[in-house]
């Protein structure tokens, strides 16, 4: 597993242009483990805002972290889609609307263990900060 600081400095746009060109069969897998494309609203620029994110599963719910490497900040992903849970996901070609929620005090700690046996290095990026690194509950809803 490499770290942020090995990786170019575009490799999330890279990634991005891979997964959406080839419906994810180049992407779906990055460093040993799945990635799904999250794409919010930019709430400032109400404009569609697509990222690629590590995901684990918890029963048909997809789980996200925003980590940001544990820098101080929310990423702005997170910050989007707490003004608008209302979001698009990408699974390598299946795309769906779903909704968006940060997992609270009573399921956080499930769900950190699910995303940290699939990425350790989430414990290492909340040592990194003051910040409470979110757990987002992605659940899939009717088109329409």
């Amino acid at each position: 597993m490499s770290t942020s600081s090995q990786r170019p400095a575009n490799f999330a746009e890279e990634h991005l242009r891979r997964y959406l060109e080839t419906n994810g069969e180049d992407g779906h897998t990055w460093e040993g483990v799945t990635a799904l494309l999250l794409t919010t609203t930019g709430r400032r620029s109400g404009k569609p805002i697509t990222k690629p994110l590590i995901y684990g599963r918890d029963g048909d719910r997809y789980l996200v972290v925003g980590s940001r490497g544990g820098r101080p900040h929310h990423p702005q992903w997170y910050l989007n889609l707490s003004e608008s849970p209302e979001v698009e996901v990408q699974v390598l070609a299946d795309r769906f609307p779903a909704r968006a929620r940060t997992a609270d005090p009573s399921e956080k700690a499930r769900f950190w263990a699910i995303m940290t046996s699939i990425w350790p290095a989430y414990d290492e990026y909340q040592t990194r900060t003051t910040r409470e690194i979110p757990v987002v509950i992605l659940e899939r809803t009717q088109a329409g």
